[in-house]
């Protein structure tokens, strides 16, 4: 499916991306090009579409209102800020009664975040690489996610940060483990370490306190590589089973079903037998996972389709059930039919309906429990790292919200935890969050692979 790209100008300040510049340098010739035409083309066609009336109200919560899907055809909307960093002494927005420091900064595009039982601190630095442009749209598209530092080298490491004196600043860094496969998704389990790489996931020996992993790996599943290509990974309480997000190749099967048979799915890997299945099925892109603690039931968070409107349908957040189907490609939210796939109405009556709408296109990634406490006024509930759209005319997402729970279940609005990664005019983003996990010292800890910064938030 082409995209219609809304590149933005580049903005002024530092950047917390080291390499921002020298990509925005040898980018801004042939494929700049492109990407600035695709971009005037892109702009009188947003300007059409806000003309066709109001702009639907957010989708959020247990009982969302969807609006009617508006199908874009062949050239959805693609609006994407340019990358720019964050200037010296620029954070985030923290609510009230919080404040947020630099755990760590100068990192290279860090997506997820482990905490090892000593306090060491895990982070995946990857990120999405380019493949042969297939025509000249695509190459202007590469050109373009690439100013939005959505695309580049991956550094595929994973860095070691360690607090040594409990300053909430991370004093000593170093290469836990290098040349990996776009590395995401970690676990430790006993004396195994688990790497969710984009091609299967791999096990190491750890010996506790250990600066680096050096061994050789032992593969214990392999996935297909390309597309959504995050790999989460989550023990389960007993350590006997370890969980895996796999995303799909595309956004609705536009390449066949052949391509997408063992994706879009969470899987479950028996550790002890080395047998892995498809736990539940139907999830375009699930990325973030997490355990609901009260009920010891498995939750994730969902990018859903594009190129149906601003709203529809929205990213999600939901309990996942054994077995269960949630829809993607043939439906969404439930039983909605996308008449774009080609239609199988036995897989949409066993749809699932997600429980608790995110917002459109809000790429929600990151996923976390954070119990009663951790932070003063907020219950229990989960944490969301939403990466913040790009295919939509007024963008959305670009913050860290927070949703309660009571009985195991969604139990009110969502609440900003950390928002101000957005410029207000939507022309620059300083950071962009992704993953999230609560620190040692029981903080909680945010990856902003714009910014290249990992974020603590605590009491004020």
């Amino acid at each position: 499916m082409r995209m219609l790209l809304v590149p933005r100008p580049a903005g002024k300040g530092m950047t917390g991306r080291a390499n921002t510049a020298q990509i925005q340098g040898k980018f801004m010739s042939t494929s700049g090009v492109f990407a600035r035409v695709v971009a005037a083309i892109g702009a009188g066609a947003l300007a059409w579409r806000r003309m066709q009336g109001a702009q639907p109200a957010p989708a959020w919560g247990s009982a969302p209102e969807i609006p009617q899907a508006k199908p874009q055809g062949a050239i959805p909307t693609l609006k994407m800020p340019t990358a720019r960093g964050w200037d010296k002494d620029q954070k985030p927005v923290a609510a009230p009664g919080l404040k947020v420091n630099a755990f760590a900064a100068g990192l290279d595009h860090p997506r997820w975040i482990n905490v090892l039982p000593n306090g060491d601190v895990l982070i995946a630095e990857a990120t999405q690489i380019a493949g042969t442009p297939r025509s000249v749209f695509h190459y202007a598209m590469q050109a373009t996610m690439r100013r939005a530092a959505a695309l580049g080298v991956s550094a595929n490491r994973i860095t070691l940060l360690r607090d040594k004196n409990g300053d909430g600043v991370a004093e000593h860094r170093g290469a836990f483990m290098e040349n990996l496969s776009q590395p995401f998704g970690m676990a430790l389990v006993g004396d195994t370490f688990y790497v969710g790489n984009t091609d299967g996931v791999v096990a190491f020996p750890y010996v506790a306190g250990a600066d680096r992993i050096t061994a050789q790996g032992r593969k214990l599943v392999s996935f297909k590589p390309d597309g959504h290509w995050t790999r989460s990974l989550l023990p389960s309480a007993d350590g006997k089973k370890l969980y895996a997000g796999v995303g799909s190749l595309s956004n609705i099967a536009e390449s066949g079903f052949a391509v997408e048979e063992g994706r879009a799915a969470i899987y479950e890997l028996d550790l002890a037998g080395g047998t892995s299945r498809i736990f539940a099925g139907g999830l375009r892109n699930p990325v973030g996972i997490a355990w609901e603690p009260t009920t010891n039931v498995l939750w994730t968070v969902v990018n859903e389709r594009d190129g149906l409107g601003d709203e529809t349908p929205p990213d999600y957040l939901t309990s996942v059930r054994d077995g269960g189907f949630y829809g993607w490609p043939y439906c969404y939210w439930g039983k909605t039919v996308d008449d774009r796939v080609p239609q199988d109405p036995a897989m949409v009556a066993k749809a699932i309906q997600p429980d608790y709408a995110l917002g459109g296109h809000t790429a929600s990634l990151g996923l976390c429990w954070m119990p009663q406490g951790t932070l003063p006024g907020f219950p229990d509930g989960m944490v969301i790292g939403q990466h913040g759209s790009w295919n939509r005319s007024t963008l959305s997402g670009y913050k860290v919200v927070f949703v309660p729970f009571a009985s195991g279940r969604p139990a009110g609005p969502a609440r900003d935890i950390l928002s101000g990664f957005l410029a207000p005019d939507e022309k620059v983003s300083y950071g962009r969050p992704v993953g999230v996990a609560l620190g040692p010292d029981g903080s909680l800890l945010v990856a902003d692979d714009v910014g290249n910064v990992i974020w603590r938030v605590t009491a004020a």
